[in-house]
């Protein structure tokens, strides 16, 4: 039988030099604190005032992981704000698009369809309603 070859010098040093590298490509890719998945409600929850939502427009309730979408007609619509792409918690909103943090997907409010990618499903739509000008969503709302 024959000896393994004894690494040379530049293997050795390759790898060392290496193994940082690695770790820090993981740790990019995990979710860190500001991006860490969410709980959604699992209660109805009361967000606010009707108001706060205008027709054609959109609110983020980002301590619910909620968002709130109102069509031109006055149609209230609730989504989680979960990323359907890798489970992050979108945090971003401008106009009527939900921006995730993670990849950069971007999801339309007033639909729920995913509209920029990665993500290509839309996000998760919850039971919402308004009651005595308080909008309200979550399970059995």
């Amino acid at each position: 039988m024959s000896a393994r070859p004894t690494p040379s010098r530049r293997t050795v040093l390759r790898g060392v030099a290496l193994t940082p590298a690695a770790g820090l490509g993981i740790a990019a890719c995990s979710p860190g604190p500001d991006r860490a998945t969410r709980a959604l409600p699992t209660a109805p929850v009361e967000l606010g005032t009707e108001g706060e939502v205008a027709e054609g427009g959109a609110k983020l309730y980002a301590e619910h992981n909620v968002v709130v979408g109102r069509a031109e007609d006055g149609t209230l619509k609730a989504y989680s704000t979960i990323c359907t792409h890798a489970q992050c918690a979108a945090n971003k909103l401008e106009g009527t698009r939900l921006i995730c943090p993670c990849h950069g997907s971007e999801f339309d409010v007033v639909t729920g369809e995913a509209v920029v990618p990665p993500a290509t499903q839309p996000l998760q739509e919850l039971p919402v309603k308004a009651e005595g000008g308080r909008i309200i969503a979550g399970p059995v709302a």
